[in-house]
């Protein structure tokens, strides 16, 4: 059964269309972050008699945006651009966002002392605003007053790694977190976490009963109903958080009786432990494409259209594999997809960033993120002096309509966007 959305009919909405300004450079780059880990990228430069002594860098914690839309515009008007894949490109199983921030640094250490560029700026787009935000913060501290455990307990590396603070953040289409996301979208009416058939029909936003109306009508749930599903949402993040927490817990317990029993057990008792130990569990979790805003316009209305980035039928692609978090480590849960645990809070950590401009872009018609719960609350967030909002007549990722070549709605972005960074940073 195909249901994902005609936006990815075309390809990835998020690549750029079209040419590369005549005389763009385009170089492969890898970096090395200080835990060893690789990630790589694409960096566009633009001619030599152009080029202007700033850096963009677009990144997202799982998806390749080596081919982003900001790419042209940016060279064009000199300004080189890293397209970076992260070190869970594609696969975001094992996501732990407090290492995701070693490969920014590694990236921006690349730029600004391989490449000698004075200003670098970071261009977070989707979930690469949170991440980008939640990088700034923690640059900005000490070395000794950065985070030194992850939700899950691990040490970090951040006190060790060299976080050079960016100069200016782009924030477009960016939603509150991955976590976040999850915490709107994930359907507390699932009654068996080993099992997505069993339902809790009561807590079903897909049932007729509370609301549910055969698409692409638009469906209406009472204020009781909704307020008794958020609530519900909350308690089945509570429940996985709990289960991420016994299976970290019961490696650790294993492994340190492992440890603790050297010489004190046979080889084949001992080894038992240490294979318990060892053990990596991952979670998974099932339905995650359940938020109310899909089917119900009135909540929190804006020109979008009926449906999830990902499907226009979310009560069926609810049930498919692809989703937000399916599958996850516990570690990457609590440190990526808990809204209660994950360290990657984009309204807490852009409220903490300090001394650089930041230009915030919105687009009405998104269908993963919403002008109050979102967009204001993010908004209302940034402290810093200099700041730029404006809302855009645009889908999630500035992509035209389908089968459209062109993107007006990513020129108008850019026309917006480029003339800032050049204001601020260009020569």
């Amino acid at each position: 059964m195909l249901l994902i959305s005609k936006t990815y009919w075309m390809g990835m909405p998020f690549n750029f269309r079209g040419q590369l300004p005549d005389g763009t450079s385009i170089e492969p780059v890898y970096v090395k972050a200080v835990d060893m880990r690789e990630s790589m990228g694409v960096m566009y430069s633009p001619s030599a008699s152009s080029a202007q002594n700033i850096a963009v860098i677009v990144m997202h914690p799982k998806v390749d945006f080596s081919r982003h839309y900001c790419v042209p515009g940016f060279v064009q008007a000199g300004i080189t651009v890293l397209g970076m894949t992260s070190r869970c490109l594609n696969n975001d199983t094992n996501a732990i966002h407090e290492d995701l921030l070693l490969d920014v640094a590694a990236a921006i250490s690349f730029l600004k002392e391989t490449k000698n560029f004075d200003h670098v700026v970071l261009f977070g787009n989707s979930g690469g605003g949170a991440l980008f935000a939640f990088y700034q913060a923690q640059a900005q501290l000490c070395a000794s007053d950065r985070l030194t455990v992850t939700p899950a307990g691990d040490k970090t590396k951040l006190p060790a790694a060299t976080m050079l603070p960016a100069d200016g953040f782009v924030a477009v289409s960016a939603h509150r977190g991955e976590g976040e996301v999850l915490q709107e979208a994930i359907d507390p009416s699932v009654a068996d976490e080993l099992d997505p058939r069993l339902t809790n029909e009561a807590l079903d936003m897909y049932h007729p009963d509370n609301g549910f109306v055969q698409p692409p009508a638009p469906s209406s749930y009472s204020e009781m109903f909704v307020q008794r599903y958020r609530k519900a949402q909350r308690a089945r993040v509570e429940r996985l958080d709990d289960i991420a927490h016994a299976m970290i817990d019961e490696a650790r317990y294993y492994e340190r009786l492992y440890k603790e029993t050297k010489g004190d057990l046979t080889f084949h008792a001992r080894h038992k432990l240490g294979r318990l130990g060892a053990t990596e569990r991952v979670m998974v979790i099932y339905r995650t494409m359940a938020n109310l805003h899909y089917t119900d316009p009135s909540l929190d209305p804006s020109s979008r259209d009926y449906g999830s980035l990902l499907s226009d039928r979310p009560d069926l692609m609810n049930h498919q594999y692809m989703g937000f978090g399916r599958i996850c480590r516990p570690e990457a849960w609590l440190s990526t997809w808990s809204s209660l645990s994950s360290n990657a809070n984009l309204v807490k950590n852009i409220s903490l960033i300090r001394g650089i401009p930041i230009f915030y872009g919105y687009a009405n018609k998104d269908k993963e993120i919403y002008p109050h719960e979102d967009a204001r609350v993010i908004r209302s967030a940034i402290k810093v002096e200099d700041r730029f909002y404006r809302a855009y007549d645009a889908e999630h990722y500035f992509e035209p309509a389908f089968g459209l070549e062109q993107a007006p709605d990513v020129e108008a972005l850019m026309a917006d966007i480029v003339p800032w960074v050049l204001e601020r940073f260009g020569e």
